[in-house]
């Protein structure tokens, strides 16, 4: 729009040049400096107004204001979104011709294996073979007519009527016959770009594809398709990869057995490290992370009516009460993130009542092998499988293209189980889906129908321990074998020493002391004013720990950290026992309790309720023991671990004689010391 452009010029400072304005907003600088350099009077692009009807393909004309030129919306987007179809002839609101998505539950025939557009004839006129070739300019059936229901084709004769598109509307009068859709050709950094128009069925979207192909042919210069993707069909695979902030989103084609899953994750993760993409990443202070990006898995079928979660919906049911009985499932393959607020929370975090509803929801279901309406699950589970703010997306089951009434690409019978952060190696992703495809055969044998537990807080406590995690995880492992599945609990111990990195060890008096870490879940904030507006932040200040100590009899020793008793717990095994340490890492301005400064170092002592002494400990150190803050990233594995090695020592327990404070009873958090809180006053005697 040369018209906006000018205005904008008219507008910088008389002191600077349109193509180095010194404008703050670098995008907006850049934008104007490529525009002038460009020049404004250049033609952008091409569009060619076409649709598809039931007699072909059909073109006419826009009749705008200014007959001559196409002036496109201001911006630097493919020309494609910048289309001025507002100023289109209008048309009324009942007449509008919309373009329908099909019903994926519909039943298609296979897909030919070639399609081609007819030659033109002597006249230069497309025509099928056969047909009367009197058709009205600008007409152009497909070499493969598309076969319309009764239905729709009376629908298409209301509101689309096939009549000459280049006639003008008056004023006035509704004009449903003007093509409103286009098809984009624009010249972009040196390349050509076709932007695709929405259409209505596949048939529609690979005729045009092969009338591109066939110019190309003929002319020799290759293409970039982008703008509108083909409608969802069971037909084609998609393979889509999207970047995302501090990510490569790369989001897989279904596949229909193991041999074909194999392949794919493996060739995917062989295609990332070939490309310099990494699967893994390490923290400032040496700890070994996944991407940050999710390992989502989808269950679903090849078309709705094949989805096991839409034929048997009592298989969703024993899923959402397996993971609900087994916390495990939830955070032993997560990220960090985890908790109430985070991106997927299990179905207790979000709500207290939740269970209860969740019950009231699983009495509605019919039972196994029983005729269910597909969309009856998405009814009982739509406002159950929610975040604290109700968002159906953010939830470990997300049912959001199970069977929503709202779109057709809603109704895909499909689950995605987002509790699944991306592994460093393919073997660990495939162990994930076997564990997976496990469970739901061994439920589609038998449904799970055991009760809802309620773990209140227990959850941020005692299952944040990687003990009891693993504990946990070996009955999953056992109730899988005993269905006659041969898991084994060592195809996952690469995951929980992944999840619960080793910190350290020490012995002192035939005591074995362990440190490792621990979970803990990161909450967000409350509302505050920032730059872009209101801003919510994500408290990751605190950490916890893990101490495990082995050989410890009768009540003469005990273990310390920092001068306070551990709430040691036994683990069921003989003299060993294990207890969590909750402090804070480091003191953000926003955070909860912000007046609470750092706990680190961390310093365990075995001490001698006797003497009234330490025998011996360890030190653990949040950052360098230096006091030096790390400033760039680990370069490699050997740096990460040399960082993580450097902040543990063998040594540095309290010297001289102490009396640990007496700890305040916490029933809600019996397993885990939180630093933060005040010790009760040591009694006078």
């Amino acid at each position: 729009d040369i018209f906006y452009y000018t205005w904008k010029e008219r507008r910088l400072p008389a002191n600077v040049k349109p193509e180095s304005s010194n404008l703050k907003n670098k995008e907006e600088r850049d934008r104007i400096a490529r525009l002038f350099q460009k020049g404004l009077g250049e033609v952008v692009g091409y569009a060619l107004p076409i649709r598809r009807l039931s007699s072909g393909w059909q073109s006419g004309a826009w009749f705008l204001r200014d007959d001559d030129t196409l002036w496109l919306i201001p911006g630097d987007s493919p020309m494609g979104l910048r289309l001025p179809i507002d100023s289109i002839p209008w048309v009324a609101e009942g007449e509008y011709p919309w373009i329908r998505q099909p019903d994926p539950t519909q039943k298609l025939p296979p897909l030919p294996r070639e399609f081609a557009f007819p030659k033109p004839d002597a006249s230069g006129q497309r025509f099928v073979p056969g047909q009367s070739s009197s058709i009205p300019p600008g007409f152009g059936p497909g070499q493969r007519p598309q076969q319309l229901a009764p239905g729709e084709e009376q629908w298409r004769k209301q509101f689309s009527p096939e009549e000459d598109a280049t006639r003008r509307p008056n004023v006035g009068e509704s004009a449903p016959w003007i093509v409103r859709t286009a098809i984009c050709v624009e010249p972009r950094e040196g390349r050509l770009h076709v932007f695709m128009p929405p259409v209505s069925t596949t048939e529609n979207y690979l005729e045009l594809i092969a009338a591109i192909e066939s110019s190309v042919a003929e002319m020799g210069v290759p293409v970039i398709i982008e703008g509108e993707t083909p409608p969802r069909d069971s037909r084609l695979n998609k393979l889509a990869v999207t970047p995302d902030p501090g990510v490569i989103e790369v989001n897989l084609h279904p596949s229909h057995n193991w041999e074909e899953l194999v392949h794919r994750t493996t060739v995917l993760y062989e295609e990332a490290r070939q490309t310099r993409l990494g699967t893994e990443k390490f923290m400032l202070d040496g700890r070994h992370t996944g991407t940050g990006g999710g390992n989502h898995i989808i269950l679903g079928g090849e078309t709705p009516t094949d989805s096991p979660i839409l034929r048997r919906p009592d298989l969703l049911r024993s899923l959402l009460t397996y993971w609900q009985n087994h916390p495990s499932l939830s955070w032993v393959f997560s990220g960090l993130f985890i908790g109430p607020t985070s991106q997927a929370p299990r179905v207790d975090e979000a709500r207290h009542d939740s269970l209860y509803e969740l019950d009231v929801a699983f009495q509605q279901l019919p039972g196994a092998g029983q005729w269910t309406p597909p969309w009856l699950a998405d009814r009982l589970f739509r406002n159950l499988l929610i975040d604290a703010t109700g968002n159906t997306h953010r939830s470990e089951f997300c049912i959001d293209k199970l069977y929503s009434p709202d779109s057709s690409s809603g109704r895909l019978g499909l689950v995605e189980m987002r509790a699944f952060e991306m592994p460093p190696h393919a073997q660990m992703s495939l162990a994930q889906h076997l564990l997976l495809r496990g469970l739901v055969a061994k439920f589609w044998q038998k449904p799970y129908t055991n009760e809802l537990v309620r773990w209140g807080t227990d959850l941020h406590d005692r299952w944040m321990l990687p003990h009891f995690c693993e504990t946990d995880f070996k009955d999953v492992v056992q109730d899988l074998r005993d269905a006659g599945y041969p898991f084994e609990f060592e195809w996952f111990a690469p995951h929980f020493e992944f999840r619960f990195p080793r910190v350290g060890d020490f012995a002192q008096r035939d005591l074995f002391v362990e440190l490792r870490t621990a979970l803990e879940p990161w909450h967000v904030l409350g509302e505050e004013p920032g730059g872009g507006g209101t801003i919510r932040y994500v408290d990751s200040s605190l950490e916890r720990m893990q101490v495990k100590v082995r050989g410890l009899a009768g009540e003469r020793f005990t273990v310390t950290c920092n001068g306070r008793r551990l709430p040691l717990n036994p683990t069921g095994v003989n003299t060993e026992s294990v207890a969590g340490v909750r402090y804070r890492a480091w003191q953000p301005p926003n955070c909860l309790q912000p007046t609470i400064a750092v706990h680190a170092p961390l310093v365990f002592d075995v001490y001698d309720t006797w003497n009234g002494r330490s025998l011996g400990g360890c030190t653990y150190h949040v950052a360098h023991p230096g006091g030096r803050g790390y400033v760039t990233f680990p370069v490699n594995a050997y740096e990460a671990e040399s960082r993580r090695l450097s902040r543990f020592f063998r040594h540095g327990a309290t010297q001289s004689r102490f009396v640990p404070p007496p700890e305040p009873a916490l029933p809600d958090f019996p397993f885990t010391l939180d630093l933060r809180t005040a010790p009760d006053p040591i009694p006078r005697r």
